[in-house]
């Protein structure tokens, strides 16, 4: 990261932001070697479940955790993935649209994010694929009550982990007086983006 000023140190910071955000971008390497995004649902998993391999290290031996989400079983991404299992995964928290008044380049964008690097597995293992899906379905719908999986829908649903091998967060929170409202509407879980004068 050029400007480490604005990295993000602290790793609640950083699992909040997956919490918060419900579209990433994964980067897979296409077979013309072109790059390919494509936007996903995701949940982050800090490794808590035990049955689950063990997680990549990061640096001064943290944890660094790992991404999950689902796909059907054919298709780019899963081919891109069989291919060169090294993939990239990108989340933005929109904070605050700064308006301009004098003139345009008083404008700005206060955000958090997220990007990492890592290694994506097809998990073929049932019991993986359950917590996966278990991961998924605490975050999009944290109250439950949506019943058991069923045995066909398994079958044809494709899960991918991302062990994640390096993570970097990254903000801006503008300057103090704007730095005071971002916080505090992220504390207070307001609608985002706002808008500031």
């Amino acid at each position: 990261m050029r400007r480490f000023k604005k990295e993000i140190k602290d790793k609640a910071v950083i699992i909040d932001i997956f919490n918060r955000c419900h579209v990433g971008c994964l980067g897979t390497i296409g077979k013309d070697g072109y790059p390919m995004v494509k936007p996903l649902n995701f949940a982050y998993c800090d490794g808590s479940n035990p049955s689950i391999p063990p997680l990549a290290k990061g640096g001064e031996g943290g944890f660094l955790g790992k991404i999950y989400f689902h796909t059907a079983k054919e298709g780019e991404k899963i081919e891109d993935i069989k291919r060169d299992n090294r993939v990239c995964f990108e989340v933005d928290l929109p904070i605050a649209y700064l308006k301009a008044k004098n003139q345009p380049c008083e404008a700005d964008y206060l955000y958090r994010s997220v990007i990492i690097k890592g290694r994506a597995h097809i998990i073929e293992d049932r019991d993986e694929k359950l917590f996966g899906l278990k991961c998924l379905m605490e975050k999009y719908q944290p109250g439950g009550k949506y019943g058991d999986y069923l045995k066909e829908k398994l079958q044809i649903t494709g899960i991918v982990r991302i062990d994640i091998e390096e993570m970097v967060g990254k903000e801006d929170l503008g300057k103090e007086h704007q730095m005071d409202i971002a916080l505090r509407a992220l504390k207070d879980k307001v609608l985002l983006p706002i808008i500031l004068e």
